[in-house]
């Protein structure tokens, strides 16, 4: 959660120096589309970052309602082998994006963006019947590149379509009082009854669970500049 409110302020902070250039221009936007699953972005936007050199500045948080995993291996690898209840499962993506959008000559008023990325990751695995209901977290940072472009509606509004592709690093993944890192310095590691009891590693947990990694997005909204 540190990590988060310093990303937030760290963009928030840049914002309010910036804003003193008279040449900046504010605008909060939405967007909807598919980000690993549908995903729905809201974004604030600082235009003209630098003065007489054209640099926009962004920050976006966003929700993705995603494929957690395979319920199956979830349960194993972070409870116990059971096989017992009808399983049900939902996951969910929460992002954060710090960009720095370059304008570019292509369909008059297009960008390339690039920047860092910090996700949280929550899968939760539910057993009706056979009474298992846990969460998998995991807390990551990535990277990110991509596309995109304004069309002006009319002064103060515009559509914008962009598409671009996320990484992010392999990170801790936690679920009941288990969990398994990359450098497989797991806690409490549940045994494979399918595989002589050897312990789970974090590359099965991984195949596992859905966690962000590679994440392609294209998506569509609008920005209303506010001054």
């Amino acid at each position: 959660m540190k990590k988060v409110t310093f990303f937030i302020a760290l963009a928030f902070f840049t914002f309010s120096i910036l804003q003193a250039q008279e040449s900046t221009k504010f605008s909060v936007g939405l967007k909807a589309g598919y980000n690993n699953g549908f995903g729905a972005q809201t974004n604030f936007t600082l235009y003209d970052l630098v003065q007489d050199i054209p640099i926009h500045l962004r920050l976006e948080i966003g929700y993705s309602n995603i494929n957690p995993g395979v319920s199956a291996d979830a349960r194993r690898i972070f409870i116990n082998n059971a096989t017992n209840g009808t399983p049900e499962k939902k996951g969910q993506i929460i992002d954060y994006r710090l960009d720095f959008l370059f304008p570019f000559d292509l369909l008059n008023d297009s960008f390339i963006k690039v920047g860092p990325r910090y996700s949280n990751y929550t899968g939760n695995f539910k057993y009706t019947g056979g009474n298992e209901d846990f969460d998998v977290v995991s807390n990551q940072w990535g990277f990110g590149l991509g596309l995109g472009n304004f069309f002006k509606i009319n002064e103060k509004l515009n559509l914008e379509i962009n598409a671009g592709f996320d990484y992010f690093i392999a990170a801790t993944l936690t679920g009941h009082d288990t969990s398994y890192s990359p450098d497989n310095e797991n806690i409490n590691a549940r045994d494979d009854n399918e595989n002589d009891n050897v312990e789970f590693t974090f590359k099965e947990a991984d195949t596992a669970i859905n966690q962000p990694k590679y994440m392609p997005h294209i998506m569509v909204g609008i920005n209303y500049k506010l001054f």
